[in-house]
């Protein structure tokens, strides 16, 4: 039952983001907040996806129709590829409509519906940057080290950005909170503009 309300939410956020990218009604922010791209690194992918997946349509109907002799099956083929289609734009929508957020709050951390996660900035340290690979493309990974965990939340197996909290802290993964970390990864595609916001902002709360 979990499940599928989280399949509803997913698919319900996939509409939603499709009509607002098609009808060019992008999310409104708080004031000063500055919001960072994530998707470069897939975006290659997807656009590929939604091409093949343009292509296969047609070609898929031509192909049925001229060899199933149930004609509800042409139907049924074209309905599930202009679905499949729609959904990758969707998704692509999805992303582009959800960045990274840099506001009073602190940083919030996403990716789709999949990821929201907000660390305020009481609890930041620093933040760096660092191009780095992952051994997989999940987008919430775990690893261990002689210093504790590290929370990775890349995008398409690679991580950009350094956050070094202040003491251990839990995360509220979408699986639950992570162990107590002081290290939390992150991938932007504007490493340079990410990490200069957010030390400006820690230098402004810095104690004179």
């Amino acid at each position: 039952m979990n499940l599928l309300r989280k399949a509803s939410a997913y698919e319900a956020a996939m509409w939603n983001s499709l009509f607002r990218w098609v009808l060019r009604r992008p999310p409104s922010y708080p004031p000063g907040t500055q919001t960072f791209s994530y998707m470069g690194v897939v975006k290659p992918i997807l656009i590929a996806f939604i091409v093949l997946s343009a292509v296969e349509v047609p070609i898929f109907d031509l192909i049925v129709s001229r060899l199933v002799p149930w004609s509800p099956a042409r139907w049924i083929v074209l309905g599930l590829g202009v679905y499949g289609l729609i959904w990758m734009l969707g998704l692509f929508a999805m992303l582009r409509l959800r960045p990274h957020e840099m506001g009073e709050a602190g940083i919030r951390i996403r990716n789709g519906i999949g990821l929201d996660v907000t660390i305020p900035w009481t609890d930041i340290a620093a933040v760096h940057g660092r191009y780095r690979s992952l051994p997989s493309s999940k987008g919430v990974q775990i690893e261990h080290d002689d210093d504790g965990p590290i929370v990775n939340l890349g995008t398409g197996g690679q991580t950009s950005i350094d956050i070094i909290l202040r003491r251990p802290s839990p995360l509220d993964l979408p699986k639950g909170p992570s162990e107590p970390t002081t290290r939390v990864r992150l991938y932007a595609d504007d490493k340079d503009g990410f990490v200069a916001a957010a030390r400006a902002r820690l230098s402004a709360l810095a104690p004179p």
